[in-house]
């Protein structure tokens, strides 16, 4: 059964795009690279997430972000900071995000068209506001939008805001992503319905648990599957 005319608002980074899977591969090659003599890879990987909820917390969101991760990780590990070898070693490991490719996911430009002409579509993305406006742009997508929002956090405070900025009605209201941490946690909590999408390379620290007896919240397995319900 379909919706009759909603509010859509869509996450970017690992919705519309592949985004964390270029991260992942970054850290694969880290871990192949960087020693210790007591460590092995998942407990280094454990003291990388740490340092990226710190710095995430303090600095935002990004490949300049994780790139001072990368490099306060080997100085936690090492006990010294990173040579400039070393340093130019990490940014070569991070160079596809720095690169700023995009490629949206098979469906996603044909479901955005064809929901655009029933409903009314928002993007709501999260991080460095640059680099997310250089995405956006790559993807070619933006068209699909009434309006872009670029935000630093993802909060209950942020969707309220944006209800109120548009005058939304929770009721008739989206929240579409694959975070629960961002997208479908904090829209239930104002208000709002949510479409969860799960991706298989979705952060760590974006997951979260999610009440299976929720009926304000339905799962999705792919994207193009929104047409089926909307």
């Amino acid at each position: 059964m379909r919706h009759d005319r909603q509010v859509l608002i869509f996450d970017a980074d690992d919705t519309l795009w592949e985004n964390n899977i270029l991260f992942e591969r970054a850290i694969d090659g880290f871990l192949d690279w960087v020693a210790h003599p007591t460590l092995d890879r998942t407990a280094i990987r454990g003291v990388l997430d740490d340092i990226e909820r710190a710095n995430s917390a303090a600095h935002g969101y990004g490949s300049t972000v994780f790139l001072r991760s990368l490099g306060d990780c080997f100085a936690t590990l090492h006990s010294r900071p990173a040579s400039a070898a070393e340093l130019r070693h990490l940014e070569e490991l991070a160079s596809a995000l720095v690169e700023g490719k995009v490629e949206p996911m098979p469906g996603v430009a044909r479901t955005l068209e064809a929901l655009g002409q029933r409903h009314e579509l928002l993007l709501l993305t999260k991080g460095d506001t640059g680099e997310q406006e250089r995405k956006i742009a790559a993807s070619r997508l933006a068209r699909h939008f009434r309006e872009v929002h670029i935000v630093a956090e993802k909060t209950v405070d942020t969707y309220w805001r944006l209800a109120e900025r548009n005058s939304l009605v929770p009721e008739t209201t989206w929240m579409i992503g694959n975070s629960p941490k961002s997208d479908i946690l904090p829209a239930r909590q104002a208000g709002m319905n949510a479409v969860f999408i799960p991706n298989e390379h979705t952060w760590v620290l974006e997951h979260g648990e999610l009440d299976p007896a929720d009926d304000g919240v339905l799962t999705l397995t792919t994207f193009p599957e929104l047409l089926r319900h909307f």
